[in-house]
């Protein structure tokens, strides 16, 4: 029996039971007993097709909502959090975490909002005791408003189709030869919105990516920014004047736990609208088939940057015209986890860092590099994985750049279609990187790299051996 099916049945169960709906009821509905039913909610039986769309249509449901991966770094995140000294005597285990994720993932869900809370209100508490004392007191977790963005895009899959009209119609009056040109964005927003653009050189100690000035209806962008990242913010500045009604639309629809990250979050769907206006939908998909998803050859194409590039293809999720489901991160030199998305079903860790193994972090011991991987998970799943550095910004000689790493992949299944896996033998398993979600949750005891030991086993220190690592012993 597949994870999914062992998934679907605790699913079926918290959506009869949000309808208010008796299992006898719902069993005398489908025709089955009483007792063969309880065995497919406990996850214990398979459901044959014709079964499970009579289930779908008695709970007034998709499909889809039974057997999408909408929940995919939830467990991980309970088990983040319920790793807390605050739980220690509880002794949760990591089963239990995920009965609570397959039956009750609101539960789940709040129990997440709640732990957001905890940790920002113990990093307010402890820099007013820095501010106040003058002494670093902790190096704690945080919560920030990035992680409610992740999880605003994660609920809305990363596609927004009122932007994406709204980008077309743009796009089909600045358009030239298929490209968005710099110098048309510029114009559309003179003719359009009376809103000039100007290239200036920052002054010295004052560096800006773009100002705008309402009251004078200018745009200041830096000239230490690239042409790609000056076209960006012009497309994005006439998705401001043009969508915002769209955009607030989205917004609402949304529970935001603070203004700082809804301000945010309507950033990153102003660059959403951007970006589609510099890569069409339905032309981008296009040369996405046709490439195979190169992103190297797509940035050329459509004369945007490696990451805008990476960001667009993760958006590719009409039901009509869909295109590979991807994960997307980025992280910089320290493994701090700066944007995270997830189609593929893979988790990525919502506090701290990554599994050290993933190649977004040896990505950047080859600066400019793609490097290509087939990742085995924990629990057998796998996926295949690029990862490749970028450079943020344009300065004079001697001024230092932002290095981060861009992290992109896929389940395995989609390897054809995919050409970063063209020299890759994705069924060689002595070729396999296995890979966990971070080293708090993940079970494997033979790895080298391990920094931490893991959430739910017993650790001890023997003087006289040891394992792979420090934090594995033999009796593991």
């Amino acid at each position: 029996m597949s994870q999914l099916d062992l998934k679907i049945g605790p699913k079926i169960k918290a959506f009869r039971r949000q309808l208010g709906l008796q299992a006898n009821k719902l069993a005398e509905d489908l025709n089955i007993s009483p007792s063969y039913l309880n065995l497919i909610e406990g996850g214990k039986r398979k459901i044959d097709g014709d079964l499970l769309l009579k289930i779908c249509d008695k709970l007034n449901i998709e499909l889809s909502q039974l057997t999408s991966k909408t929940d995919i770094n939830l467990e991980n995140t309970l088990s983040e959090i319920l790793d807390d000294k605050l739980f220690e005597d509880l002794d949760i285990l990591g089963p239990e975490v995920k009965d609570l994720v397959g039956t009750n993932p609101k539960i789940g869900k709040a129990i997440v909002r709640l732990g957001d809370i905890l940790k920002k209100k113990d990093h307010e508490m402890i820099n007013k005791i820095e501010t106040i004392s003058g002494k670093i007191v902790d190096n704690r977790k945080n919560s920030f408003p990035g992680e409610v963005i992740s999880d605003f895009l994660q609920e809305n899959k990363n596609y927004f189709p009122k932007l994406e009209d709204f980008a077309n119609k743009v796009f089909d009056k600045v358009q030239k030869n298929n490209r968005t040109r710099y110098i048309a964005l510029c114009e559309y927003l003179k003719s359009e919105y009376d809103i000039t653009v100007k290239d200036v050189i920052p002054e010295e100690n004052k560096p800006f990516s773009k100002i705008y000035k309402k009251n004078k209806k200018e745009l200041l962008l830096s000239d230490y920014s690239s042409l790609e990242t000056k076209k960006l913010h012009a497309a994005a500045q006439i998705a401001q004047e043009g969508s915002d009604k769209e955009i607030e639309e989205y917004l609402s629809k949304f529970t935001f736990p603070s203004d700082e990250s809804k301000k945010l979050t309507k950033v990153a769907l102003l660059n959403y609208c951007g970006a589609a206006i510099l890569m069409p939908y339905k032309l981008f998909h296009t040369e996405c088939k046709k490439l195979k998803y190169d992103l190297e050859l797509l940035q050329n194409t459509f004369a945007t940057s490696f990451e805008q590039v990476a960001h667009r293809v993760t958006c590719l999720q009409d039901p009509k015209l869909p295109g590979i489901p991807f994960h997307f991160l980025r992280v910089d030199m320290a493994g701090n986890i700066s944007k995270r998305f997830s189609l593929s079903g893979i988790e990525i860790p919502r506090y701290g860092g990554a599994c050290p193994r993933w190649n977004v972090y040896s990505a950047l011991t080859r600066p400019g590099v793609i490097q290509a991987a087939v990742s085995k998970m924990t629990n057998g799943e796998k996926y295949v994985c690029i990862a490749r550095t970028v450079e943020k910004g344009i300065g004079r000689f001697g001024q230092s750049k932002s290095i981060l790493s861009i992290g992109l992949g896929c389940e395995a299944k989609f390897a054809k279609e995919f050409v970063y896996s063209e020299n890759l033998n994705v069924n060689d398993k002595s070729t396999e990187i296995p890979i966990g979600v971070s080293c708090r949750t993940c079970d494997r005891l033979d790895c080298s790299q391990r920094a931490f030991p893991p959430l739910h086993k017993k650790f001890d220190v023997d003087i006289n051996s040891r394992g792979v690592s420090v934090y594995v012993g033999d009796k593991n």
